[in-house]
């Protein structure tokens, strides 16, 4: 699988947990102590973000950060 559509992947899944608990793109990226700008990128999958930066979105989102990268899932 291609770094870039693992991105998309990953970035749709955090897209879907979002949405599915109600959460604004601008409140999650607050929680994150992101720009918003920035976690448009993430959830379009158009920037290489780092295993921080995920942790740092499983926190805000209440989720294990297994579910957000299980791509077979």
């Amino acid at each position: 699988m291609k770094n870039i559509q693992l991105q998309k992947i990953i970035g749709e899944r955090i897209r879907e947990i979002r949405e599915s608990k109600g959460i604004s793109q601008q409140d999650l990226a607050a929680a994150c102590n992101f720009e918003k700008s920035n976690m448009s990128r993430i959830e379009a999958g158009r920037t290489n973000f780092t295993i921080s930066t995920l942790y740092k979105i499983s926190i805000a989102l209440d989720v294990k950060l297994a579910e957000l990268v299980d791509v077979l899932g």
